[in-house]
């Protein structure tokens, strides 16, 4: 909920005066003259509660914008993705990072995997759409942190490097202040920096948490959520995809006897003509 103050203002009209005023209007007192402007001007202050979107409000955004029904599969992860970041997005504290989008990017591509790569970024611009975000804006930090990260041999927050060094120079001011609201998939894009420079040691990590001033512990927590997500996923792929070619061939074999059904009843038909004819 937010509250937003909205003054108004009435001011009664002045009766209209003659052009020779009376001597008895400047003698008035000060407290007389505030209490007769008082009369005439009555200021109202009132209170406008703005109420950000319900989960429910996100969801059918989502299916709005993706009428296509996903497989169970996905459906589930997806759905939760979208209630977590939902509840993070209308957060007060909440501002939007570049680390944040390369984190949600990355998992978007590693969950949405199986998917057509053309069906999957209309599911990710649905999903962006719904939080009333900019879906490209999105891929393009995302990107660019990628492309930036890939060059480094570090990760290091700085306030007058590259663009990228400054967004996280930026969080870690607001981490200070107090005003940082951390999210998993803020996680995720620390994580996924720090992969893309290639970098084998945890203390890479460890060292740019330090420098945003960041739990170390919350962050490793949710990075092992993170992969243990995944793993769960593949291990899922794995079995519908083991499922999907038992039924292909459960279906080409009905397919077949199906044929052979077929060819056995047309075999007579075509034998009696020549009969016949003999």
């Amino acid at each position: 909920m937010q509250a937003a103050a909205v003054t108004s203002s009435a001011c009664a009209p002045r009766a209209l005066q003659s052009a020779r005023p009376r001597a008895r209007q400047f003698t008035a007192s000060a407290p007389q003259r505030r209490a007769s402007s008082s009369r005439q001007c009555a200021v109202s202050v009132r209170a406008e509660v703005v109420s950000p979107p319900t989960v429910a409000d996100a969801k059918d955004k989502f299916v709005t914008a993706f009428k296509k029904p996903l497989p169970g599969l996905y459906s589930t992860v997806v759905q939760e993705l979208l209630v977590q970041q939902h509840l993070f997005r209308w957060n007060k504290q909440y501002q939007y990072s570049p680390v944040t989008a390369l984190g949600l990017v990355s998992i978007f591509d590693q969950v949405l995997g199986g998917l057509p790569e053309a069906e999957r970024e209309l599911v990710f611009t649905a999903f962006i759409t719904a939080l009333e975000e900019d879906p490209a804006r999105y891929r393009k930090d995302a990107a660019a942190m990628e492309e930036w990260a890939r060059g480094q041999s570090t990760i290091t927050p700085d306030a007058a490097g590259h663009a990228q060094q400054q967004a996280l120079a930026k969080v870690a001011a607001a981490v200070g202040e107090g005003k940082f609201l951390y999210t998993k998939f803020f996680a995720v894009g620390l994580f996924r920096l720090v992969e893309l420079t290639g970098s084998k040691d945890p203390k890479t990590l460890t060292g740019l948490v330090k420098a945003l001033g960041l739990s170390q512990e919350r962050v490793n927590a949710d990075l092992m959520t993170y992969k243990g997500v995944l793993s769960k996923l593949e291990s899922a792929k794995e079995i519908m995809k083991e499922f999907l070619i038992r039924e292909k061939k459960k279906r080409e074999e009905r397919e077949a006897e199906k044929a052979a059904k077929a060819a056995a009843k047309a075999a007579p038909a075509e034998a009696a003509p020549s009969e016949s004819t003999a």
